[in-house]
């Protein structure tokens, strides 16, 4: 399926590592985790569903957002729907880091989700937002 590994922990040690060498905002850091988690999710959800990840409906995301073993622990509904929400945004940024790196969403890597995010903080930065 991909090189993300199916997991209980919501980013695995490596994923974390990866995102934590990177020169990021604490704000940056939280999307860039965000962002790889729901790559992983979305690749999930089109695997088990045959689709690719740009035709998944925002009810097949909230469904496993819902189910995730990672999310689980004291998990309301106020977080269900907030966490679905933020898996669904992380799709602009990774259809972004995507084209940038010439590929599908389904063929992005770690790395180069977290070279997108550091990219477009030295923009915002040389660009002094």
């Amino acid at each position: 399926m991909s090189d993300l590994p199916a997991s209980t922990e919501f980013l695995t040690p490596d994923e974390c590592h990866e995102v934590d060498k990177a020169l990021l905002t604490s704000r940056e850091r939280f999307s860039a985790r965000v962002a790889i988690y729901a790559l992983r999710s979305l690749k999930q959800v089109a695997q088990q569903s045959g689709q690719v990840i740009a035709d998944l409906s925002p009810e097949q995301i909230a469904d496993w957002v819902a189910n995730d073993p990672s999310l689980q622990s004291g998990m309301d509904s106020n977080f269900k729907d907030f966490f679905t929400q933020l898996t669904i945004s992380a799709m602009r940024p990774l259809q972004r880091s995507a084209a940038d790196g010439g590929v599908t969403v389904e063929k992005l890597t770690i790395p180069q989700v977290v070279a997108w995010f550091e990219k477009e903080a030295k923009l915002r930065l040389e660009k002094g937002l």
